[in-house]
């Protein structure tokens, strides 16, 4: 790795792959699962150590509540289960945690241990970790609208004022940069209703390795990947080969 100068700030990362990564070795799909999350912990580690400010790792979509029963039990499970056992970890290693997402159907034990985690860890200054659960960006973006909408009609906002930077602003990762670099594993091209208002200039790097083989390499390859492209925002390139990238 050379210097953090040429890293991206925000690495958004789809997990996919657990579930086939436990079919190809005759185990179950919730075994999987298990080893993904060791991946999501290797993951963590690479960013934290090569200065890379913030992490968004997609552990829940809307979507899979229509997995079947057994296997969302256990991640509702899992889910509670990590971060009651790694918040420690991440907590002595200076990462201040969050999660986006609706995570009422979760039950209130998880909505409890979030937030003593978002309380816990607001003044850690190292990686900023956000964990999307029960997440789908078109949720996210109707939620927004409902709430700009809300303001209008009570007067408290003018149409007018509805503008690219407000709606940023509402939405749940108000607090964080746009992505630079979206990864997802498991050969799927595809952003699977994952924070498809952030990623309009993100750079995305696809993999076939599955999600709980993911390490150091791979991380390496996306890494080097990002670098070796240049980033316009809708400039040409002589006008960007003149100025800094942003």
């Amino acid at each position: 790795m050379s210097s953090s100068a040429d890293l991206p700030s925000h690495v958004a990362v789809v997990m996919d792959g657990n579930g086939r990564w436990a079919q190809a070795r005759g185990l179950p799909r919730v075994q999987g699962h298990r080893r993904g999350v060791d991946a999501a912990q290797s993951i963590t580690t690479f960013c934290a150590k090569a200065g890379v400010p913030y992490l968004t790792l997609f552990a829940f979509s809307s979507e899979n509540w229509r997995r079947p029963e057994d296997e969302v039990s256990f991640l509702k499970t899992l889910l509670i289960n990590s971060l009651e056992k790694q918040f420690d970890e991440l907590h002595q290693n200076n990462v201040r945690l969050d999660v986006i997402g609706d995570v009422r159907p979760f039950g209130p034990s998880l909505e409890r241990q979030v937030e003593q985690a978002r309380s816990r860890s607001a003044n850690n200054t190292g990686l900023r970790l956000t964990i999307a659960l029960n997440y789908g960006a078109r949720w996210e973006i109707t939620q927004t609208l409902k709430s700009i909408v809300e303001d209008c009609l009570q007067g408290v906002i003018d149409a007018e004022a509805i503008t690219e930077s407000l709606i940023s602003e509402r939405l749940t990762t108000s607090q964080l940069p746009d992505p630079d670099l979206f990864i997802r594993t498991g050969g799927e091209i595809r952003l699977s209703n994952f924070l498809l208002w952030q990623l309009a200039y993100t750079e995305l790097f696809f993999t076939d390795v599955l999600w709980p083989d993911f390490d150091q390499d791979v991380f390496d390859e996306a890494i080097r990947a990002y670098r070796a492209r240049r980033r316009r925002f809708g400039k040409t390139q002589e006008q960007v080969n003149r100025v800094p990238n942003r």
